[in-house]
């Protein structure tokens, strides 16, 4: 994650990414021999990617959530290999939706392995490569191809013994191989069968976010006094009512497009499609903590940020000529003249949107500049309404002051940011929160006006409306208290570094334990899974179990690298009387399409899809799916009764909680009266 992420709906809909059908295939494979002299060869995987598609790099960590390009080979006396697998140089970027740095390939690339030749008859080279493909919509499940090189035999072959060793094992690798796990915390890829809609709630988002940041300069001191000073402009220039108002009407529409028309200017000189790459750059966060910092400080009264004088002078100049060009120049002396309150909203609003890339930047002033200008166009036009203004007061630095007490705890938004990126593990979890308690605990006392600034008037007494602000704060402040020990804090997702990313990722004293508080004991093959529901990994022991105790069966096709299943789980699941019902109403089991684990020989098929063989547990849940549902798509949830039948229409993911839990206990109803 990158930046001000104002609405915690905005943040997950960026967070958003997709499993897609198996059917899609990006990519095109050849595998050649390249004979670089008598005794040694190369083996080259070459791929062609489709545009917009990626394939991860051989030097990912084994740890990470995305699994990088490998291979196994299997072991012979007629070569060895000389070297690790080679790739070109992969392109590097922090993925705030898997929380760590990635490495991959665009367009194409070329994996080489060398072996040196230790046979004079002619032999094979087998080995199981391994690859996963993704792009910004989805995500393919990973694919495993069985290799088969001919190699003819060398005649004078470097003998083993003298050779140096640089083989492991087929045993040996997968010996290394830690288990895949479950980890609930793990932030990865995601479902979003929506995309379109997501885009366009977050523009949506992004117009409000950027509105209500238009309406908050309208408040402070640089730009609420200017309201009469406009009034006044307009009332000379109008004769009439009607010139009155088409005036103000030009004016509104005069300060919007210098707006918009910033907004695109950002847009073409930066590129839509590169602007939401800011958002991973190290150096880019830093400047703008610091930048944010530097607004904050002059929002506090120490010093204020203006355009040079000389600039609203010409302007003025011009504006004084009257007519459409005049009113065109009012509104541009409006921008100027207003920067110093202004232009750290701006700033910080334009920085928001160019993280979603695209027109966002130009949705974005586009709210902004309609929140500004409504008023005075408003006002403009209709004199009379000035009496129904508040005056002008201390209470506008006020205004000044809390916006820059949001702009200070905003900026470690930034900071975090790089951190990440730089895995520092400087400004973890508990202490990001630990600021914030800090900052919106000083914004508290400011409201209820224990601290004083430079510029602030004598406070006699605190206003109803100030009073009630500032328990807002205090309440909310008391709410981040508890995060310090592990709470999720749901209202602000997406801004704290993840929990993972933490001194005690599960909280302060974390114990995994059953319904109602008591450890229970767990059925065979059972394990506690999120929010420690008793969850199967294993379908035939979990139909066993339900078929045993008389219950439906609640399949969840989901993926450690999906995040709209973490979603699901963290805000469907979480909810009491979803809680409820699955603890104590169903047997759930959770069926990981990219679980990595190799099945037993004796369970090793060939699908009926590809004509591959099955050779992953992943793989086998993958390929049941979609032979009995038709679907590849994660979250799937199924309820069936002990027959294995059907009770319900499956459904994917869908946040709405009403819904979900209609579905489950319509399913329950269903296999009650059976």
């Amino acid at each position: 994650m990158k930046r001000i992420h104002a609405l915690p709906t905005l943040l997950l809909t960026l967070l958003s990414f997709a499993f897609v059908s198996a059917q899609v295939n990006p990519t095109s494979w050849t595998y050649t021999v390249n004979r670089v002299s008598d005794t040694e060869a190369e083996l080259l995987m070459s791929v062609e990617i489709d545009p917009g598609w990626h394939v991860y790099s051989s030097s990912l960590d084994t740890n990470s959530s995305v699994i990088p390009t490998s291979v196994i080979w299997e072991k012979s006396d007629a070569f060895t290999l000389n070297g690790p697998l080679t790739e070109p140089e992969p392109h590097e970027e922090f993925d705030p939706n898997f929380g760590e740095t990635l490495l991959w390939h665009e367009d194409g690339a070329e994996f080489k392995q060398k072996i040196l030749i230790h046979s004079s008859e002619d032999f094979s080279v087998r080995g199981e490569f391994t690859f996963m493909v993704c792009n910004d919509q989805g995500c393919l499940p990973p694919d495993y191809i069985d290799l088969d090189y001919a190699i003819k035999g060398a005649e004078n072959p470097v003998q083993k013994e003298t050779a140096e060793i640089n083989y492991s094992t087929k045993e040996n690798v997968e010996d290394s191989k830690e288990e895949v796990t479950e980890d609930p915390d793990s932030e990865t890829v995601s479902d979003s069968s929506s995309e379109e809609s997501d885009d366009s709630r977050s523009l949506i988002s992004i117009f409000i976010f950027s509105f209500l940041g238009g309406f908050a300069a309208l408040l402070t001191p640089c730009v609420f006094p200017m309201i009469p000073m406009t009034v006044s402009f307009f009332t000379k220039q109008s004769k009439t009512k009607a010139a009155g108002i088409r005036n103000g009407v030009l004016y509104g529409i005069s300060i919007i497009a210098i707006y918009v028309v910033l907004g695109y200017g950002i847009t073409w000189i930066f590129g839509a499609d590169s602007l939401n790459a800011l958002s991973t750059n190290v150096t880019f966060n830093l400047v703008f903590f610091l930048l944010l910092v530097v607004f904050a400080i002059s929002f506090f009264g120490a010093f204020e940020i203006m355009l040079p004088n000389s600039w609203a002078n010409k302007v003025d100049a011009q504006a004084d000529r009257g007519g459409i060009i005049g009113i065109i120049f009012m509104a541009l002396a409006l921008a100027i003249v207003s920067f110093s309150c202004t232009g750290p909203i701006v700033g910080t609003l334009l920085v928001e949107a160019a993280s979603k890339g695209g027109v966002a930047p130009v949705i974005g002033m586009l709210g902004f500049s309609s929140a500004l200008a409504l008023p005075f166009a408003l006002f403009a036009a209709f004199p009379g309404w000035m009496n129904s203004l508040p005056k002008s007061g201390g209470w506008l630095n006020s205004v000044k002051v809390v916006l820059g007490f949001l702009e200070l705890a905003f900026a470690f938004k930034f900071l975090s940011n790089a951190d990440l990126v730089l895995q520092l593990h400087l400004l973890e979890r508990e202490t990001f929160i630990a600021i914030w308690i800090a900052v919106f605990g000083a914004l508290a006392l400011y409201l209820f006006g224990k601290i004083k600034l430079p510029h602030d008037s004598p406070l006699t007494h605190l206003s109803v409306g100030r009073m009630l602000f500032g328990v807002l704060v205090l309440s909310f402040t008391i709410y981040l208290i508890p995060g310090m020990w592990g709470a999720p804090l749901k209202l602000i997702s997406g801004f704290p570094p993840p929990e993972k990313y933490s001194e005690s990722p599960h909280g302060v004293g974390y114990k995994r334990h059953g319904g109602g508080g008591e450890v229970q004991i767990l059925p065979e093959g059972a394990k506690y899974g999120e929010h420690d529901i008793v969850t199967f990994t294993d379908y035939d022991k979990a139909f066993a179990y339900s078929k045993e105790i008389g219950k439906p069966l609640m399949i969840d096709f989901t993926g450690h690298a999906c995040v709209n299943c973490r979603k699901m789980e963290q805000q469907v699941w979480s909810d009491p009387r979803v809680l409820q019902i699955l603890k104590n109403d169903v047997v759930l089991v959770s069926l990981y399409v990219d679980d990595k684990r190799r099945l037993p020989k004796d369970e090793v098929v060939t699908s009926e899809i590809s004509g591959k063989k099955l050779k992953y547990i992943g793989q086998k849940w993958s390929e049941f799916q979609a032979l009995k549902y038709k679907q590849n798509t994660q979250p799937l949830y199924v309820i069936v009764d002990n027959n294995e039948k059907d009770l319900t229409s499956p459904v994917g993911y869908d946040p709405d909680i009403p819904l979900y839990i209609d579905w489950l206990e319509d399913g329950i109803s269903k296999f009650k009266k059976k």
